[in-house]
């Protein structure tokens, strides 16, 4: 028996501007940082803006500016910040999308860059746009404290490495021949999708100088998020609608990969993400009404359709 997939209800009052927000500040921060020049580049920075405005639930900006407003973190700094993951993410994509990886031709509603542009440019985009997230973090005018802008680079570094982002993308091609089983699976998606979720939140808490040994909380919770986003991910790509999610569907199934869904059934793997989901929230009890959004967050994890 298939088991339907229930709608987006109506969102958090309180998420739903924040995400609003947050989508209208990533796309003006974008279009500040990649003028288009004028020059032979043009195509290139085209092509960045293509893949990186306008598109997106811009979750891990949004989780930077949450965490780091628990802290007083002026908000400016923090967007900006949730730019350089936002990039990365985008990077990833970007390059996730090519024939030689997943070879799919829609994202976010509309051709993905290799098709609109060409493999070439995309590849380049992507790059470029690697390069953008650290160039950002590095800059002396967004945070003076040099301790400050080491910790987010190495954060964010770690997060898209081998130990990391790329590493759960080598295991999920890897997956395409070999059977994993639910703790590979877990791991796999802990590198390829939870890296960056839990670097978002690490990186507000850095920009809050917040004490490292006092974030155990907050990796709890990003942990939880992260693999809870992965499982309803999981159910979207085997029951939802490809309109609505504005990508291709069903790839996993086509390739034979093993995910929270094949190993577990629907049901389970839709209980398991309510129970992360639960979890995460509880991670957040000493936190009051200031971590409102961080637990609306983590409830939107598990409602949404895309």
């Amino acid at each position: 028996m298939t088991l339907e997939l229930a709608p987006d209800p109506q969102p958090d009052p309180l998420l739903a501007e924040a995400l609003a927000r947050t989508q209208r500040e990533v796309d003006a921060c974008f279009d500040r940082l990649l003028p288009v020049p004028g020059d032979a580049r043009d195509q290139l920075y085209l092509a960045m803006r293509y893949a990186a405005i306008g598109g997106g639930k811009r979750l891990r900006p949004l989780l930077v500016a949450a965490v780091a407003a628990l802290f007083g973190v002026d908000r400016s700094v923090a967007v900006r910040v949730g730019c350089a993951i936002e990039a990365i993410h985008v990077y990833s994509l970007i390059h996730d999308d090519l024939p030689c990886m997943d070879d799919d031709a829609l994202r976010h509603g509309k051709p993905t860059l290799h098709i609109e542009y060409d493999e070439a440019t995309a590849v380049l985009a992507g790059d470029a746009l690697h390069a953008l997230a650290f160039d950002i973090l590095a800059d002396q005018t967004l945070i003076g404290d040099p301790g400050i802008r080491i910790e987010l680079v190495r954060t964010l570094a770690m997060a898209s490495g081998a130990g990391g982002m790329a590493g759960g993308q080598m295991m999920d091609m890897v997956a395409e021949t070999t059977s994993f089983d639910l703790p590979t699976v877990t791991r796999l998606q802990q590198l390829k999708t939870g890296a960056l979720l839990s670097a978002a939140v690490e990186m507000g808490a850095i920009l809050g100088r917040f004490s490292p040994d006092g974030r155990t909380h907050l990796r709890g919770y990003a942990r939880d998020i992260g693999l809870a986003f992965q499982i309803i991910d999981d159910l979207l790509d085997t029951e939802g609608d490809q309109h609505v999610a504005g990508k291709t569907l069903r790839k996993d199934e086509v390739a034979g990969k093993q995910t929270f869904v094949s190993l577990l059934g629907p049901d389970r793997a839709r209980a398991q993400a309510h129970m992360l989901v639960d979890q995460a929230i509880g991670y957040l009890a000493s936190h009051g009404k200031e971590a409102d959004l961080l637990r609306a967050i983590a409830r939107y994890i598990v409602a949404r359709d895309r």
